[in-house]
């Protein structure tokens, strides 16, 4: 394997359904020099998450094949999930990890984006490092309002023209958002509730759009078949906010309004750096293994090559 490694880790409208989650990965493991390094789904939010590494071309084609295999599986119509959305691919960012530049992702991103929009007939939107428009950089600024609000600006604002592809979504698979970006950790806090609007109130405190910390996004959500709420966070940099300093914030918020946490979870891979960051933290956290940090599974399929 060169040294030159590129991660993807695209995310799509599927949780439910283990058999098409099942033809994702396939799809991935079709591609020679391809790890496939993670896979998560979850039900409530109807989403699974695959985090594959490689070259950067057999990533760049595998991300295009498994676009494929979704949108041949996936009827963005039928989704019900709680996890905002605008594709049955919603969202494919490209990271570097070993020998390539962020420029190089961005050309990445915005070769599959051409190839998404060209042979499958799916608008794709760049964000991040690769957006060409500076309404586009944050990803929840496109998602926002969801698909349906997304086609009405496609169809009537010529800033929301799409990057590549038709100015309509596609009719089952919708739209996808493709771009480059540094390393993201997505990090859960679930609590002891059932009412959707703790977890809502706790994002709004905590997230940095309202005034809260640094690099953290934050939505609530409601784990219906767990009883539970949830506060899903996105932290864009863990050397301003550490995963640590995230957790504290949401139990607090939680203390003041008399809910008790009920665990927490890293939703992929998390960089070696970030563990160490909070350390102390992640000695003490339930249910986490050394093998969900990036560094070590990619060096584990290496060696199993």
């Amino acid at each position: 394997m060169s040294n030159r490694i590129v991660e993807c880790v695209p995310n799509f409208s599927e949780g439910r359904h283990a058999e098409t989650v099942g033809a994702l990965v396939e799809a991935v493991r079709s591609v020679p020099d391809v790890y496939l390094l993670d896979q998560t789904m979850d039900p409530d939010h109807h989403r699974a998450v695959l985090t594959l590494a490689g070259l950067p071309d057999a990533v760049a084609e595998a991300a295009c094949r498994v676009t494929k295999a979704a949108t041949d599986r996936i009827d963005l119509s039928r989704h019900g999930g709680e996890h905002p959305r605008v594709g049955a691919t919603d969202v494919i960012p490209f990271v570097p990890i070993r020998g390539v530049t962020m420029q190089d992702c961005v050309t990445l991103a915005r070769q599959v984006g051409q190839r998404i929009g060209n042979e499958l007939g799916i608008p794709v939107f760049l964000y991040e490092r690769a957006a060409v428009r500076s309404q586009r950089v944050q990803l929840e600024v496109i998602r926002q309002g969801g698909l349906r609000n997304l086609a009405e600006r496609m169809a009537t604002d010529p800033d929301w023209v799409p990057d590549f592809g038709p100015r309509v979504p596609h009719p089952t698979a919708g739209t996808t958002v493709v771009g480059a970006r540094l390393p993201l950790i997505a990090f859960n806090v679930n609590l002891e509730a059932e009412d959707p609007e703790v977890a809502h109130d706790i994002a709004r405190a905590i997230r940095f759009s309202s005034g809260g910390l640094p690099s953290l996004k934050a939505i609530g959500v409601s784990l219906a078949s767990r009883h539970l709420v949830q506060v899903s966070m996105n932290l864009t940099n863990f050397e301003e906010t550490p995963v640590h300093v995230a957790f504290d914030a949401v139990k607090r918020e939680a203390a003041r309004r008399a809910v008790r946490v009920a665990g927490s979870e890293v939703v992929g891979l998390i960089p070696e750096q970030a563990v160490q960051r909070s350390s102390e933290f992640f000695r003490t956290m339930e249910r986490f293994d050394p093998s969900f940090v990036l560094e070590h599974r990619l060096q584990m399929a290496m060696k199993s090559d």
